[in-house]
């Protein structure tokens, strides 16, 4: 459930390259659709006005993907204008994560042999030092 239609669809679609496969429009504009990514689909719906909650959302809801390469998501997130967090190793899984408009923890991981707790940035400048 998301408080805007429009700017979650913006966020996912732009944003995440999901694309619109199905929509609901009962009153002229989307209020619910269901979106796809390289075979994996989500759903979202808008909150009628009367029943938005009034506590935060979001709050200690993540959404993970399992994936064959988060950090080539990362990089496509970038270009699209997003800030996702820094990557990092946690259960032998590069983890990229960021929150969608209505502060839901969307992550994005693949399974990697690099050691637990490594920064991409670390990574990359240890990676880069090797090569020299």
């Amino acid at each position: 459930m998301v408080t805007s239609i429009d700017k979650s669809i913006d966020f996912y679609t732009k944003g995440l390259g999901f694309e619109i496969k199905i929509d609901w429009k009962p009153e002229g504009r989307i209020e619910w659709c269901w979106l796809e990514r390289d075979g994996v689909a989500l759903m979202l719906q808008e909150y009628r006005k009367e029943f938005v909650p009034k506590e935060k959302l979001g709050v200690g809801v993540s959404v993970c993907f399992m994936c064959n390469d988060s950090l080539a998501l990362y990089k496509e997130f970038l270009q699209n204008g997003l800030s996702p967090q820094e990557p990092f190793v946690g259960n032998k899984l590069w983890v990229v994560q960021l929150a969608d408009p209505d502060a839901y923890s969307i992550c994005f991981e693949s399974a990697t042999e690099v050691p637990e707790d490594t920064k991409y940035s670390d990574w990359i400048n240890e990676n880069n030092s090797i090569r020299r």
